[in-house]
């Protein structure tokens, strides 16, 4: 089954502690037989409401595949690690699978539109 997870990490992290963050949240997935679609970090964002005397948070997104059991363990370890402020992971259907799948594609044209652009300024 396709799932995806977000999570919010505190802001008071340094570069290299969200990272190992990341990999860690990453490794449990992947420990549990869950494969990672992509992650996405979506780096330092303004908060809907203060959580814990905090306006802003580290966001990230990972899309996997996994086995329902796997949500359980990666649940916990959110719960214990005291950098994740929120978490929420759910189950895409087919059509939200189909439309993260093109979100993806899409992200990835921009990319490669992108590079493409900086390249032919620069010839100019």
């Amino acid at each position: 089954m396709q799932y995806e997870t977000v999570f919010i990490l505190t802001p008071v992290l340094s570069d290299d502690q969200m990272k190992e963050a990341v990999e860690k949240f990453s490794k449990v997935l992947t420990d549990n037989g869950a494969n990672i679609v992509s992650t996405e970090q979506w780096g330092l964002r303004k908060l809907a409401y203060p959580i814990d005397k905090k306006s802003t948070g580290y966001y990230v997104l990972i899309e996997f595949d996994a086995e329902p059991a796997t949500i359980k363990k990666l649940e916990t370890a959110y719960r214990r690690d005291e950098r994740v402020i929120r978490f929420l992971t759910f189950r895409l259907d087919k059509y939200a699978a189909q439309y993260a799948a093109k979100r993806r594609s899409l992200k990835g044209t921009k990319a490669i539109e992108t590079v493409e652009h900086v390249e032919e300024a620069k010839e100019d």
